[in-house]
């Protein structure tokens, strides 16, 4: 399983802490020293079933600074994924890639359901 995270980020600290404490086996990468690639988000998009804005962190400087809360909408879902895979900062985090798992940010009980086969 790889778990993409950026280390500054308090969510992000949470979910490794949540991580270890399961006692979960993953690989770590910095998103920001190694941004996803382009064909990595295209799968994984697919893959988690939901709407490529869900990868933006829209809270994010980078976001707002671009103007992409307005800008987003007109823009083609390949547009999107070069978008995203051009900043790291772009892209909504922590991020857990796994067989058949494919999880945007850190919800507890989401995890919990996807993560833990009790």
């Amino acid at each position: 399983m790889l778990f993409l995270y950026y280390p500054k980020c308090s969510t992000c600290k949470r979910a490794k802490a949540w991580l270890d404490n399961h006692h979960l086996s993953y690989d770590s990468r910095d998103i920001i020293l190694d941004n996803p690639k382009y064909a990595e988000l295209e799968k994984w998009i697919k893959d988690s079933g939901v709407d490529v804005k869900r990868f933006f962190n829209t809270s994010g400087l980078k976001y707002k600074e671009l103007g992409l809360k307005d800008k987003l909408s007109g823009l083609s879902l390949e547009e999107k994924i070069k978008l995203l895979s051009s900043d790291g900062m772009l892209v909504k985090r922590p991020l857990i890639i796994g067989d058949n798992i494919t999880l945007v940010g850190f919800n507890e009980k989401e995890w919990e359901k996807a993560l833990c086969k009790n």
